[in-house]
This record gives C-alpha cells, structure tokens and sequence, in this order.
C-alpha cells in the first residue's frame, strides 16, 4: 500500500508540473563571466541555464519575488534582489550554492545594478533618499554609501567602466516608463557617465529619443539600447562616441547584460531570452527546458458577503439579485437562499435588473472587453443567456421605466438607446458628447413619458429631457455651471439635480454641489383650509399612482429653482420617495465634518425642510430601490434595507462561497483594458499606433502568463505602446503578499559615509529637529533601545522593524560624553519629504541673499489642493510684501489647480481705496500680475506644471527660464476592474490656444538654461542664477 500510494502521489504531481521549452516571462537576465551560463528570474526564483541551451535549474526558493541577479566579475557571487520582507532588499549567494546573505535592511526598494570590477563591492539603486539613488555596498556587509549628492539626482541602471566611471541614466523614461515606446523630448534618457576620483562628467549619446540600459564588459566595451533606427528597442554598441546599430528587430528587446570577459549579451525579448554573440554578430533564442508549475487556472473560493456591486429587487419583492466578483446571483429576499446563474465565467456581469415577470434577468455583461445587454431566464436551472446586443462599445447605466416596458441606457461614449423590454431590441434616441465614463444615470419621469440625463457640453453638465411620443430632445438647463444627476419627482411636479450654481466643475471638478429642484410648471402653494377639510371628510382611495408629468418649457426655470440640501459641504446622487404628503429627498453629503454619508431632507407642506443623517451609510453606491414601500440600497458593497421612520439601515447578509479562476480573470481584464482604452483614449489616432493590431500582437503571450505580476508586465507592455503620459494598469491579490513587512526608523538625521554611525547632519523639521532635542553633527551613536550596535554592522538592521516605534531611545557619544536620547521615528516617506523640503529651503535662501529679500521665492512640489494652498499662503505673505516673484516649477509633478494659480498671477491693480487721512491702498489686493516675475520650469515640469507654464506663456504674464517641459500632459482618470484592480484613462487632452497638442510639444522656455548632474553635485543651480538676474532686471527698469 506504501508503494502505491508513492506511485499515485508522483502521478497527481507529473499533472501539475510539466516541461517546458518555449520559456516566456523570463526576466532580468545575466551572465556568469565566460558566458557559458544565464542566470535569471522565472516564477519568482532565479534560475540557471547554459547559454548553449538546456535545462535549467532553480537556485533560490524564497517568499516573494526574486529579480535583477548579476555575477561578479571573478564568478564567485550572485547579488540579487528580493522582497522576502516585502520590499526589495539585495541578496548575495555563492555562485555554485551555499548560504544567501542579506545585505541591505531598508524599507525602500533596493535594486540590484552591477559589481566593481574586484569583486568586492556591489551597486545599487533604492528610493530610500529621493525617488531613486546609486548606492554602493560591500559583500562583507556593512553599511551601503550614497555615491552622489542632490535631492534631484537620480542615477539608475548604473554600469561600471574600468576606467572607474560610472554609467547611468536619469530619465523617468529610463526607470519607471521604460515601458512607454517611441518618446522624444527633453527628459529622455541619454547614456551618461561620472568619474567620482577626476569629477569628469560625459553624455555620450545625444539622441531625443530613448538611450539606455548601458552594460559595460571589462575591456571597455559599452553596449545599450536605443530606439533609434526604427522606434523599438535594439542594441546598440558605443565606441568614441559614436553609436552602432547591433540588431534590427521589430519588436523591443530588455535588459541588455554583457558578460564580464565580453563576447555575448544576453537580453529579453518578446518575453523571453536571447543571447546576441558578438563575434558572429547574430541572435539566438536561448532554448530552456524548465519544469513549470502553473496555478492560475486552478479555481480559488470568494464569497459574495461584504462584495457586492450591484443589485436589483424582483417586483414582487421575494427575490434578489445581485453581482460579485462579475458574477451574478439570485437569492430569495432574504440573503439565506442563493444560487449562481450560470453566465459565460470568462466575461465579468456589472449591472443587473429584473423583469415584470419576476422570472426574467437582464444584466450588461463584457464581450471581449465592451459590455453588452444580456437576458436569461432565472428561474430556469438550465437557462441559457441570450445576447441581445452585439455592439463594440459599451453598455451602461441601464434604467428601467416604472411599468417595466422600456428601460434606457448608455452605449459608447455618445449614444443614448431606448430599450423596448417586450421585444428586447434597442433604438438610438440621442447622440451627445456623453464620455464613456462618470456618467450620472438616465431617469424615466413617474408616468413613462420623458427621459431625463446629463451631457457635457463645453465641459459643463447640462439637463436633457427626451419625450418618448413626440421624440423631441431638449437642453433642459442649458447653463455654463454644471446641473447633473436629475431625478424625478415621485409625483411629477418637481425635477431634482445637483449643481453649482456660481461655479464651472471645468477644470476642477465640481466642488461645491447643492441639490436643487426646479417645478416643472408653477406649482402652487397648498391650502391650510383644504387640509382642514380632510379630517371631515371621509377616507378616499389612493389614486396617488396615476401622475401625468406636464413640462412649461417657456417657464424662467432659474427664477423657480429651489436649494434642498445645506449649503455647506457637497452633495451628490439624489434619490427622492414620496410617503403621503411627505416627500424625502436622500443624498450622498460630507457637511458633516468632512465625513461623507447619506441624509435626507424631508419637505411637508405647512412644515420647515427638515435635514437628518441616515445612521450607518458611510460607502452608498448605486441607487435606492423601492419595492411595495420598502426600500434597498448598497452600502459597504452589501444589500441593505433602509428604514426612513428611524433614518437607520439593516444589512441583508448574503454569506455565498463560490469558484471562479485567476487565468479567467486575468484574461477579461486583458480584454477589458484594452476596450476601454480604444474607447476612451483621448487621440482619436491613438499616437499613430495600430491598437487593434496591437491588442492581438500581446494577446498571443496571455496563455503564458502564469502570475499577476507577469500579466503587470504585458497589460503596460501594451499601454506603453501608445506613447502616452499618464497610463499604466495596477493590480495586487492576495497571493502575492508576503508574510513579512518592513518599516525603517527614520531618526531625522543623516550619516556620514565614512562612519556610518556618525551623525553628518540633523534634518531640518524632522524627529532630530527640536530645540530641546540633544543631538548634533558628529555625535556617534552607539546604542538603540539599550542595544550596543556593532559599528561593522549595518546601521539599517538596528533599524528596520515591522512597524515604526513610536518612540526609540539613542545611545550617543560626543567626545568623551554619553547622552541618552529619546525620540519619535517616523517614515522613510517622512525623510524624503523632509529632504525635498530643505531644497526648497536653500533656493529661498540664495533668493533672499542676492536679492536683498525684495523677490519672492515660490516652489510648487506638485499641483495637489494642498499645494495651492501653500502657494496662496505664501503669494499673500512673502509674495504680498516683495517688488517681485520666481515661481519655480521645476520638478512639478502634476495635479490640477492651474487655473486658481493663473488667475491669483495675472491679478493688476485697477482701483485704489482709503479712509480719511489714510494711505491709498490699491484693488485687487494682491496685484501679482503688476510685478516682475519670472517661472522656472526643467524637463521634469510635467502635467498641470506644463498647463500653467503654457497658460503664464498665453497671459504674457511674464519670462519663463530654464529646459522645455516633460511633453506629459493628459488629462486623466482610472477605470476599475473585476477583482479591484485598475488602469488609467487619459481622456482629455490639452492644447494650447493656437491648437498645438501639449502633450507631444511641450513648453519651451523663453529664455533657454541648462542644468546638468554635475551642476548639481558641486551646488550649482544656473537656472536659478539666470532667474534672479532676470527679475532684478526689471526690477531696475
């Protein structure tokens, strides 16, 4: 019994594992020094493999992902990096096997570069400082050394010349949008080098296309990509400056890795390795056996409880159904029974609705990406669905009438289509410009007759109402400040919708939203005396449901609108019930301490508005649906009964396990992703690319994505095609965290190179910088939380913990004094926050001191809320008491508050004011337009900085210095998918006023300045030099 049980447990394995020699997604590639072996990354570990072909082994089994391995020069080590603690760390393992070693402790991410030609001595890149920076760490251990200086340094794949200079790049092009093919302009990525013992600085390549990934043999011998003969990534050999072309292939290679004795490169592409031999001048496909074990099409358990995203209430109230996961259910009105319908489970359902016969389902449901209508019969066990649409847009927002015979919905990014539910055919009532997405839903008036629903026009919302019979449209509200989400009035009288009456939404978004109604013709006030009358009389039968809507399209609708909800806050999504003579007006709100719930406003006639917070709906999504005067709504993503008397609710609980795979999912995601691209991508040309084309060209290499993080790869890989800023697909599950976490203790302080223990510096704001803190430049520390440190360890292994302390007690020395010290930790994200604020610090400073404090000095870090406010802050204190200003956008990540900073610059003097034997004070207050100022922008002023660089250039408000823009500017939104994760959609583009396309032209200085990596080592800052000349020259004249 023992032997055959072995025999049928190897039979169950062999089914799992299997051998493969077509070997896709294998990554990260190097080569041991006489390029006889490639080691690698696959499924997570690293691998190793001849170079002439063959099987290969697997050489790490750690928790989470191992990449980036590199041989030393002398063959003896592989450095690596992993996130066995949940971020990437650098490893080191002895080539042949043996022990691996941990080297690096931080809660950055760590990734491994390349080796020192004696082998001792490992380089890498980590966040831990700024965005990214070169370290350098020796295999003994001990603490890493940053290699240079500046905040805004940022050197990356990082190669060593034997000569001693170190080759890099430092483009966003070149790290992390290494994926976006065939950018031009200023911030790409060119090969450079820095010699740290001659301080000899060299750009080697002078391209404006991409140049990067240097690897270096020790002869010298320099190899990299580049885009340049034909927009896909090739090799590219470097000699005296010159540039040769290596291969001609017309998809993009990766991750070029020479050996260290010279002859081969080996690198990826189309997912998997190639080796190109030098000699022969030819590539070859590296042919690797590999046992692989793929799970993703095994099925895995979800429950629906605590998951739901849509749901609908049968007409006869004994039913339910609902939406998980993109799949659908049915369940008795309770939550107790529940059954899956069986719809296709490689297609994600989204919305669902039940029809009059309360048998009869109809839900959107994707095909190959674009949601369409489907029907099926619930009751039926072997029901199959039907398609009823077969469009290549999507279907959305689909509403039903009161009687059940029509319903409406959106399809595409302008259609509005009526929906006859006897025939179950669709017809298109209207085309405006909808967008494909945020689309507030289409409402049927009570009685049948007219649709209401929201378009964009000149970026506003307006009102639209269509009439059924006559099939007349109608702008309802026709304004230039948005009216959105219209509803209804149970009694049709009354048509209900939020809006900002004094305020475009464009381009900020509506803020401030109030809900409103207006009377669809003029309504009169009730009679006390009737109301008297009703207590004498006897009861009538309600004939409430009979409602003829009658519309005065002539009426002054402005002049009836009547507010509903606060004034204060912001209020979205009315839902309005009518219970007797009270009518409930229900909406989404945040004028409670910023906290965002459901109230309601109730209005009776003879009785004030009265407004109350329904207890318990902190998430409400979708709509309130009442059945038989009992009411349902999604809150938490669970079904949920709402009680109007108490202004409370009740979950449903629906507690359901079912089945669904991964290799499923990743699939329609794949679809998904690319349908609503194709549909909601801003250029109609989509950048020149051939997106059907491309979408099956990545197709073919979705059966061998075996894990979330290879589908990461492929779903960017293919956004990256069309040459686009602001794009990118995002995804994480479960089964890929890891059981360990990390978090480094930031002291507020920074170490010197040569003692690692030796504070170099306090950071100013940070956990060191208090007056009544005792800590200072050269103290040594010697002891955290009582520990004595050893002063050849690394100084972050002390440090690191699964979460920050909040408070550490340091043992410091000062001489022949001890201290003990306490502190409060903070984030590794605090430092570099901290770090970028001292920049900010010394550009003020030089301002100050050359100007004899008369020009203000403004950074903008990005253009977020928050710093709008900082530059209003400081334009009304320092600004407001200065003759001039440089607004620095350099380095400006983005945002959205162009149009708040434009207006506050371009404010003149127009009047002047005072009182009696006062001085004059002049009107607007703050009159910044009337000053000398000049902008600073760099090739990382990207997004929002570029709209306000193009808008100060248009408003001639003054001289703009420095580098052209990053070219990185398209308005932008995500789209969520099955299992939460999302893709960016960069919708709106922008152009300037001559209609060139932001997004491929940049903004060009007026005055142009350069500034290099080497400026920055020695503290050179040239475009703020030529800034403050330039402002005190006007000032002088």
């Amino acid at each position: 019994m023992k032997k055959t049980y072995s025999i049928l447990a190897l039979l169950i394995f062999a089914t799992s594992l299997h051998a493969q020699s077509d070997v896709y997604f294998a990554s990260t590639p190097s080569l041991n020094p006489d390029g006889s072996e490639v080691i690698f990354a696959y499924e997570g570990d690293l691998w190793k493999v001849a170079t002439a072909g063959g099987t290969a082994s697997r050489i790490t089994a750690m928790d989470g992902n191992e990449s980036y391995p590199r041989v030393s020069p002398d063959g003896k080590w592989i450095a690596f990096s992993s996130e066995q603690y949940g971020n990437n760390d650098i490893y080191l393992m002895p080539y042949n096997g043996g022990k691996i070693k941990q080297l690096t402790f931080n809660s950055s991410n760590d990734q491994m570069e390349t080796w020192a030609w004696d082998s001792k001595t490992i380089y890498f890149q980590s966040n831990r400082y700024n965005s990214r920076s070169a370290y350098s760490v020796t295999v003994d251990g001990g603490t890493p050394k940053r290699l240079f200086e500046h905040y805004f340094n940022w050197p990356h794949n990082l190669a060593i010349h034997p000569d001693g200079s170190i080759y890099f790049n430092e483009s966003w092009e070149s790290s992390n949008q290494v994926a976006r093919k065939r950018y031009k302009g200023a911030f790409n990525p060119e090969i450079k080098s820095y010699n740290q013992k001659t301080g000899d600085f060299e750009v080697h390549t002078n391209y404006d296309g991409k140049d990067m990934w240097a690897t270096i043999d020790r002869k010298g011998n320099v190899y990299f990509v580049s885009d340049e003969a034909n927009e896909q990534y090739n090799l590219y050999a470097l000699a005296n400056g010159n540039k040769t072309q290596l291969t001609s292939f017309n998809t993009s290679i990766k991750t070029p890795q020479v050996n260290a004795n010279g002859g081969k490169v080996v690198f990826e592409r189309d997912y998997q390795l190639y080796v190109y031999d030098v000699a022969s001048k030819k590539s070859e496909k590296l042919k690797i056996s590999i046992f692989e074990n793929s799970t993703l099409a095994k099925t895995t358990d979800f429950n629906t409880k605590g998951n739901i995203s849509a749901f609908d209430i049968s007409g006869d109230e004994k039913k339910m159904a609902f939406v998980s996961r993109g799949e659908l259910f049915v369940s008795d009105i309770s939550g107790k029974f529940i059954r899956q319908v069986s719809t296709n489970p490689k297609e994600r359902v989204t919305e669902v609705k039940w029809l009059k016969d309360n048998k009869t389902l109809v839900y959107t449901q994707t095909v190959k990406g674009y949601t369409n209508l489907f029907s099926i019969d619930a009751a039926d066990l072997q029901a199959k669905e039907k398609q009823l649409t077969q469009d290549d847009q999507s279907a959305r927002n689909l509403e039903l009438n009161k009687e059940k015979t029509h319903g409406v919905y959106f399809s595409g990014i302008n259609e509005v289509r009526l929906l006859d539910l006897n025939t179950l055919k669709s017809e298109t009532i209207a085309r405006e410009e909808l967008w494909g997405l945020y689309n507030p839903t289409p409402r049927f008036s009570p009685d049948g007759q007219y649709i209401a629903f929201t378009v964009r026009n000149d970026f506003e919302d307006d009102v639209y109402l269509y009439h059924i019979l006559s099939k007349k449209l109608t702008n309802y509200t026709k304004t230039g400040v948005p009216e959105t989400s219209p509803f209804w009035g149970p009694d049709g009288k009354y048509l209900y919708f939020v809006s900002d009456r004094t305020k475009p939404s464009y381009p900020f978004g509506m803020q401030n939203g109030r809900v409103y109604r207006v009377p669809l013709s003029r309504q009169e006030e009730a009679f006390k005396s009737d109301k008297l009358n009703e207590i004498f009389e006897k009861e009538k039968k309600n004939d409430s449901s009979k409602v003829a809507v009658s519309i005065d399209f002539d009426q002054d609708w402005l002049r009836s609108l009547e507010r509903i909800s606060p004034n204060f806050g912001a209020q979205s999504n009315p839902v309005v019930i009518k219970s007797g003579d009270k009518t409930h007006v229900i909406y989404s709100s945040n004028h409670d301490e910023n906290q965002r719930s459901l109230w309601v406003t109730t209005i009776e006639p003879f009785e004030r508005n009265k407004t109350e917070k329904i207890a318990g709906t902190g998430r409400v999504g979708g709509d309130i649906i009442t059945v038989n005067k009992t009411h349902y709504l999604l809150n938490a993503s669970s079904i949920s009964k709402l009680n109007l008397t108490q202004n409370k609710i009740s979950e449903i609980e629906t507690d359901f396990t079912f089945r669904k795979s991964l290799r499923n999912e990743f699939d329609q995601m794949y679809d998904e992703t690319w349908a609503g691209i194709e549909e909601n991508f801003y250029n109609e040309t989509f950048h020149g690319a051939d997106w059907p084309k491309l979408r099956t060209q990545y197709a073919q290499f979705l059966p061998h994505v075996k894990s979330r993080d290879e589908l990461r790869v492929l779903l960017n890989d293919l956004l990256g095609e069309l040459n686009s800023s602001h794009m990118g697909f995002n995804s994480g599950g479960r089964e890929e965290r890891t059981y360990y976490e990390t978090q480094s203790l930031n002291l507020g302080v920074l170490f010197s190179n040569e003692n690692p223990y030796e504070i170099a510096k306090v950071v100013s704001e940070g956990p060191a910088d208090y007056s009544n803190k005792n800590i200072r430049k050269g103290d040594i520390i010697t002891s955290i939380n009582g520990m004595e440190v050893d002063s050849q360890m690394n100084r972050e292994y002390y440090l690191a913990q699964p979460s920050v302390d909040e408070e550490i007690t340091l043992g410091i020395k000062r001489g022949k004094e001890s201290l003990t010290v306490k502190v409060h930790p903070s984030s590794m994200g605090a430092l570099r926050g901290n770090l970028y604020d001292e920049w900010i610090a010394d550009n003020q400073s030089k301002v100050d001191k050359a100007t004899n404090e008369q020009v203000a000095y403004v950074h903008m870090k990005n253009m977020s809320t928050g710093s709008l406010e900082n530059f209003l802050i400081e334009m009304t204190s320092e600004g407001y008491n200065r003759e001039g200003l440089i607004l620095d956008l350099r380095y400006n990540t983005g945002g959205n508050v162009h149009d708040e900073v434009l207006k506050f610059l371009a404010q003149k003097p127009y009047l002047q004011w005072k009182f009696r034997e006062g001085k004059l004070t002049t009107q607007a207050n703050f009159g910044a337009g009337a000053k000398p100022m000049v902008l600073l922008i760099n090739e990382q002023s990207l997004s929002d900085a570029e709209m306000t660089a193009a808008g100060f250039k248009e408003l001639g408000l003054g001289k703009i210095i420095g580098t052209e823009t990053y070219r990185w500017i398209i308005f932008t939104s995500s789209a969520g998918l099955v299992d939460g994760s999302s893709y960016r959609l960069p919708s709106w583009g922008c152009y300037t006023m001559d209609g060139k396309n932001l997004e491929s032209e940049g903004v060009s200085p007026d005055i142009l300045v350069n500034m290099d990596f080497k400026d920055r080592i020695n503290g050179r800052d040239p475009q703020l030099d030529r800034a403050i000349e330039e402002v005190m020259k006007q000032l002088k004249n």
